[in-house]
């Protein structure tokens, strides 16, 4: 069964470009997990009380997702996830 799941991301204040270069390059993962990205939106607006970056991404079941989330080099790039995210909400979702 496929699993779809929103992510929204904020960045550390002032590293805005950083946390758009990061997912940059840990999304380009995906494909080697049976995953992709669905949609990738940027705010415009972004104040710090919204999400800088909003994400919908999609893997065929939840064994290609555990492989993303376990594959060493994305846990690699953690400390330089920190640096530049302050915080980040993931829920599952349907897709109409």
């Amino acid at each position: 069964m496929s699993v779809t799941l929103a992510v929204l991301l904020w960045p550390v204040e002032g590293c805005e470009a950083e946390l758009h270069a990061y997912e940059d390059d840990v999304l380009r993962l995906l494909g080697e997990h049976r995953g992709r990205v669905v949609s990738r939106a940027r705010s415009v607006d972004a104040d710090g009380s919204q999400p800088l970056e909003t994400q919908l991404i999609s893997f065929d079941d939840d064994a290609g997702f555990d492989a993303y989330m376990g594959d060493p080099r994305r846990t690699a790039m953690t400390d330089r996830r920190d640096a530049c995210v302050a915080r980040t909400q993931l829920w599952r979702v349907d897709l109409d």
